[in-house]
């Protein structure tokens, strides 16, 4: 296997060609995500079969060459923990890949642990270390040093043969379909969230009346569009606990707005007048156009919620346990707070709660009805049994009488 650097565009094009013709490639970045409006790439890097490769976007240029072959049906990507090379992807052409496989993904249904660093699951799978001391790197300073270098191939030089174990054991055991699933689910939740208005990602806004609700709307608009225009994260424009505190103070002027505590701050101040003229134009609006007021989505469990949650995540922790698979990518306790709330207000529609769809039905899904109907027990196991619980089907007769 070669190793080679590309800061070319042409020799970039011919590394494309080659991972065209592989049909599958390993796929990594390395980026700065702290003072930009999205991150940006330092480092991308590959590897096939043949060939194990780090990229310069500084200076190779335009990359769309590469986003079209990862978004294509055609060649097979594998990454681990994805989000952001999904994302990049999304950001650069409007497009998501097509045939992307997680190692990250796929190990949480080989084992209860999840999520996995990349070098657990080199130690894990392959036995090997990997070299860490280089994750403060600045990847967009050059030159990258042969250390540099070294540590971000890496990245990439074990996972072909991690998926090809990997692969193997879960067609083996029957959870390819899964796992596949689920980094299918990934990607949706993304493109999902990408689509999301601004104003939805913030945290509160159920508390707010509908013309606090507007302000909010027009301060996330505005704001977004700043952080773009500026190349700056939309925290440094205004962050969200004090863009919920305007729109409930609502101030008219310069020296109202400064009432609000940290507003002094100087990259705050100068975008008074801004804020202000946004916080003017939704108190124009008319009554009849302020949106609805929303509906707390994250209602608190009730008690005997909580308690029933309780006693089906005993259940599904030892079901996990049973099948060696990671109750963290099963469901959390959310998931379980919406399936005993519908289970109970709306028997009969199981296929709205997420842990009765797909493959998390398979694992767990009707193991959890009957425990809450009654048709299944369960008991301490014997010591020395592979699970602590065993469970037990309850005959009609035991349930009814």
């Amino acid at each position: 296997m070669t190793t080679t650097f590309i800061s070319k565009h042409e020799d970039f094009v011919d590394l494309c060609n080659h991972i065209r013709e592989s049909g599958l490639v390993a796929f990594d970045t390395e980026f700065v995500s702290e003072s930009t409006y999205r991150p940006e790439l330092g480092l991308l890097q590959f590897a096939t079969t043949e060939r194990s490769v780090a990229v310069d976007p500084l200076s190779v240029g335009d990359m769309a060459a590469w986003w079209e072959i990862m978004a294509d049906d055609e060649t097979t990507v594998v990454v681990h923990g994805g989000q952001a090379e999904v994302r990049f992807c999304l950001y650069q052409i409007g497009q998501v890949p097509r045939k992307l496989y997680d190692i990250q993904v796929a190990e949480g249904f080989r084992g209860r642990s999840y999520p996995l660093s990349y070098s657990a699951i080199v130690q894990r799978v392959m036995g090997e270390k990997v070299d860490g001391s280089q994750t403060r790197t600045d990847w967009l300073r050059r030159p990258l040093s042969e250390e540099q270098l070294k540590y971000a191939l890496e990245d990439v030089d074990h996972v072909l043969e991690i998926w090809r174990r990997q692969r193997s054991w879960l067609r083996k055991h029957n959870r390819l379909d899964w796992a596949e699933a689920e980094m299918q689910r990934l990607i949706d939740d993304i493109v999902t969230d990408d689509s999301t208005a601004p104003w939805q990602r913030i945290s509160g806004t159920h508390k707010l009346s509908r013309r606090d609700l507007a302000i909010v709307q027009k301060l996330a608009h505005w704001r977004e569009e700043e952080a773009a225009f500026r190349n700056r994260p939309v925290r440094r424009i205004l962050r969200d606990d004090l863009l919920i505190d305007l729109a409930r103070r609502k101030p008219t002027t310069r020296q109202k707005a400064l009432a609000t505590r940290d507003m002094n701050r100087p990259e705050y101040k100068r975008r008074l007048d801004d804020i202000v003229e946004v916080i003017g134009n939704a108190l124009q609006i008319s009554d009849a156009d302020l949106p609805d007021k929303l509906r707390n989505r994250r209602q608190e469990a009730s008690s005997d919620e909580q308690v029933i949650s309780k006693l089906l995540a005993l259940a599904l922790s030892n079901r996990c346990a049973e099948l060696d698979i990671s109750q963290t990518l099963v469901a959390n306790n959310k998931d379980l707070t919406e399936l005993v709330r519908h289970h109970r207000l709306e028997p009969g529609k199981n296929g709205k709660a997420k842990i009765l769809e797909g493959w998390r039905a398979d694992v767990c899904g009707q193991l959890l009805l009957d425990v809450m109907d009654g048709k299944v027990g369960f008991r301490v196991a014997p010591t020395g049994s592979a699970t602590p619980l065993t469970f037990e089907t309850r005959v009609p007769d035991a349930i009814d009488g």
